[in-house]
């Protein structure tokens, strides 16, 4: 390998090599693998030497298992409301990389400054000594909306009251760190930092045992410790639960990885309740006390009652729950007033005030523009300055004075006269260039780090890492938006190799083993309509596949045929009116309703609007689901985009070809679900979810397909058709021979117990399941209504005279017999869905704004 002035190239012999190509030396950037005269650095050497040794396709190999590992493990940033399209998250191989000596002095600064910040807390909701002696003006807290006026006084038990700590860090052009930004509300990345390890330590393996990289688990160990210290003063034994905007929040992901990492129930607002002075979980066995709550909801929305009357994310009288010590908060409500950005401006006096000393991890210099010699600075450099909002909001961005034209200038600065205090000013640091494996070869880009702290009896514990985000674009030196840059994992190298450490896994406490049993209901609700709507769609798609093969048969269908089996698809899917009210046009040209009936997901009942309502399910219940289920989900996501692709230009030439992919990955769902899932609530709700839609569906299949009486060669055609799409033609035939009669076909799809597509097969099933749900207990007043609805049905079942069922009624010219029977059995087991939803599954619409309750009160 050789090395030229501002390039890093191989050696022209070595045609392997994956860098074909060299990065020039960054101009006004601080490089973090190579040294000025391009030789790497010697921390970096290792992995660069190995790298080298790659080929181009053998790195690509490696970047596309860790993006696989990452779709299969659900890792998603700022998933949208489409479940079909998640956005997985981003990560580069090449590691940044710190060696030892220079970790333990940012290491040393990270824990000084979240004791500075724990302090600034305690003061602010304390004595603010701070305001009284005008270390900080006044009006930069009271006028924020992170200073919650109602926490005044509010304690967390311990010495600590910043539990954890997030810290945005770059390098300046001459290598040292600098902070940016803090993060104290709900300091998100922690999670993806963990996933990053967990692949790259997989992808790149032997790079990683051999460059003696510091682990992860020993931070998360303390983490869990901490939260489990919190309630100590009253329980030995606490219930810890993880508070989550839910499924589409940006880093839902994230919340479920750590959710289960740690052992702690992932919960929502709507399964937590404010009783007798204490915080309850709502779970399958009753109310559940609640100790300590990790929260992912921000401050202003946990609590609609004292803070936000229009948020749907938190707990109503939370508040005041955490003001009696009954439960506690980490971090604790109000800690958000510490992320505002003109805090930083006053960080070193605040820290002379403090502690008597100087951080010595500094922070980017700040200029605040309610203050007029800053005002005045900010204006006249406006071009060397990021403009940021004093209070930071979802829909406020920074600007860069070195991207605006004259105008936007201009503009700018009017903008900050209007209302000066409303903006602060930092030093743009464009961050130093890391190597990125990007478009087959290395190129440098701009990067950050987050770094993370954690309360412990000794201080703050630092996690020997991080996250790492790098920009994408070679044109822009800014990294600002997660979802639109690359992660990397930290690599804090050691000085000598670390004992391996147990598994956090493996420490989890008794209490948490207690918790899998004792799920929020909100989960077993999803589990159960996951397990409905997979059924719905796979029998829609078994129908629809056994239409299209008797439609495209060698001999043209009889005009009795065909009708009936098309308004069978109407019926059975319930896209309606669709071939119940068909004309003859429409029976002759039947190709845009059908493919409508598949594909439009925007129509109730349809093939895809059942599979995204499925998707929907799983990803509210993410982190229930194993390795292998999120590989199958991964797989129908990606069959139902073959599917739009299959019929952009109306239906394919074999349509039941199409679907037979999608069929596929549902039973693999059904049989992974059935062989590998451990017989819980959660597996039993799920099967309860099944059996009843497989009941529903096969008594609307039959009441819509044999109830009509037809010519005996159609009769015979759609009998089979029936047979055929719940795969049971072969075992009619060879028990009955040819004999199509419908009272056989009623026998083996109706009480035939060893058919497990079987009526009685289902209803059997439910029998048993409802045994072990819990609050089914036989009282004084007898059975369960749900347990009395399935025993009728299963004898409405038994009873049922096959013959008789079959016959014609002479009046109405149908099987009228059969046709009350499913209809009967139809009725009973909605009933019987609305009871168990009733019983077990919370339908509230979640927390009322209170100002609309009050409105609908005086209307």
């Amino acid at each position: 390998m050789q090395f030229q002035t501002g390039t890093f190239v191989t050696s022209m012999i070595d045609q392997k090599s994956t860098l074909p190509s060299a990065y020039d030396t960054p101009v006004n950037a601080y490089d973090e693998a190579f040294m000025e005269d391009r030789q790497p650095r010697p921390h970096w050497e290792p992995i660069l030497r190995s790298m080298e040794n790659l080929t181009a396709e053998e790195m690509h190999d490696r970047q596309r298992r860790a993006q696989r590992i990452l779709r299969e493990d659900g890792a998603t940033y700022n998933l949208t409301s489409d479940p079909l399209t998640p956005s997985v998250w981003s990560l580069d191989l090449i590691p940044n990389i710190i060696e030892t000596n220079e970790w333990l002095s940012i290491e040393q600064g990270l824990a000084q400054r979240s004791t500075l910040f724990d302090l600034i807390l305690k003061d602010l909701y304390g004595p603010q000594e701070l305001l009284k002696n005008g270390i900080i003006p006044s009006e930069i807290i009271f006028s924020h909306p992170g200073f919650l006026r109602p926490c005044h006084g509010v304690t967390v038990p311990g010495e600590h009251q910043l539990l954890l700590h997030a810290v945005d860090l770059v390098r300046n052009p001459m290598g040292q760190f600098q902070v940016i930004s803090d993060r104290t509300q709900v300091p998100s990345g922690a999670g993806y930092a963990l996933e990053n390890r967990a692949v790259v330590s997989r992808v790149i393996a032997n790079n990683f045992r051999e460059s003696q990289v510091r682990r992860l688990a020993g931070f998360f160990q303390s983490f869990k410790n901490m939260l489990s210290s919190l309630s100590s003063q009253w329980t030995d034994t606490p219930r810890i639960v993880m508070l989550s905007p839910g499924a589409y929040s940006s880093t839902y992901f994230e919340q479920a990885y750590l959710s289960n990492y740690l052992g702690f129930p992932l919960v929502q607002g709507s399964d937590l309740t404010v009783r007798n002075g204490a915080v309850w979980m709502k779970s399958l066995n009753g109310l559940a006390r609640v100790d300590v709550i990790l929260r992912r909801v921000d401050d202003a929305y946990c609590d609609q009652a004292e803070l936000r009357a229009d948020s749907f994310l938190g707990v109503p009288g939370l508040l005041e729950v955490v003001r009696a010590g009954n439960v506690v908060l980490a971090n604790p409500l109000g800690s958000g007033i510490l992320e505002a950005p003109a805090l930083l401006k006053f960080l070193p006096a605040i820290s002379e005030f403090l502690m008597g000393e100087q951080l010595t991890l500094p922070t980017v210099t700040t200029w605040w523009c309610g203050d007029a010699d800053d005002l005045h600075y900010v204006l006249s450099n406006l071009s060397h300055l990021i403009i940021k909002p004093t209070i930071r909001r979802h829909d406020t961005n920074s600007i860069y004075g070195h991207t605006l034209t004259e105008k936007q200038k201009l503009s700018t600065i009017e903008k900050i006269k209007r209302n000066p205090h409303l903006y602060t000013a930092q030093s743009y640091i464009p961050g130093s260039m890391s190597p990125i494996w990007l478009d087959e070869k290395i190129q440098a880009r701009p990067s950050l780090m987050r770094a993370f702290t954690v309360s412990s009896p000794q201080g703050y514990s630092v996690m020997p890492g991080g996250l790492s985000r790098t920009g994408e674009s070679h044109k822009e030196a800014i990294v600002s938006n997660i979802s639109g840059s690359k992660s990397k994992d930290t690599w804090v190298l050691a000085a000598e190799p670390e004992p391996q450490a147990a598994s956090i896994i493996e420490q989890v406490l008794l209490q948490d083993e207690a918790l899998q049993a004792n799920l929020p209901s909100r989960v077993v609700e999803n589990l159960f309509w996951m397990g409905r709507y997979a059924e719905r769609a796979e029998i829609s798609m078994r129908l629809l596949r056994t239409i299209f093969k008797q439609m495209n048969g060698i001999d043209p269908l009889p005009e009795e045929s065909r009708r009936t089996l098309l308004e069978m698809a109407s019926t059975q899917t319930g896209c309606l009116p669709g071939f119940m009210e068909a004309d003859e046009e429409l029976l002759a040209n039947p190709e845009a309703e059908l493919v409508s009936i598949i594909t439009d997901g925007s129509r109730a009942g349809s093939i895809k609007a059942n599979l995204q309502a499925m998707l929907s399910c799983s990803e509210q219940v993410k982190e229930m689901l194993s390795a292998d289920t999120r590989i199958i989900i991964n797989e129908l996501r990606d069959h139902i985009h073959e599917l739009d692709r299959a019929y952009t230009n109306g239906l394919p030439s074999a349509p039941e070809e199409s679907l037979d992919s999608l069929v596929t990955s549902l039973l693999a769902l059904s049989g992974l679900n059935h062989e590998s899932m451990l017989r819980g609530l959660d597996w039993t709700f799920q099967e309860i979810g099944r059996r009843t839609e497989r009941t529903l569906q096969t008594a609307t299949l039959l009441r819509s397909s044999l109830t009509k009486p037809l010519p005996a060669t159609s009769q015979q055609q759609i009998l089979e058709s029936v047979l055929l799409s719940v795969e049971a033609l072969i075992s009619f035939r060879r028990r009955y021979r040819n004999r199509a009669r419908v009272a056989y076909g009623l026998d083996l799809l109706m009480i035939d117990g060893t058919n497990p597509r079987s009526l009685l097969y289902q209803v059997e099933q439910l029998r048993k399941y409802i045994k072990e749900l819990p609050r089914n207990e036989t009282t004084s007043a007898g059975l369960s209504p749900e347990h009395k609805i399935i025993i009728k049905s299963l004898n409405d079942i038994q009873l049922a005279d096959l013959e008789e069922l079959a016959k014609i009624n002479e009046k109405t010219q149908t099987r009228h017999a059969l046709e009350q029977l499913m209809t009967e059995l139809l009725d009973q087991l909605e009933q019987f869905t609305v009871l168990i939803s009733d019983k077990y599954f919370d339908h509230t619409a979640g927390p009322q704004s209170l100002t609309e309750a009050i409105r609908g009160v005086a209307l």
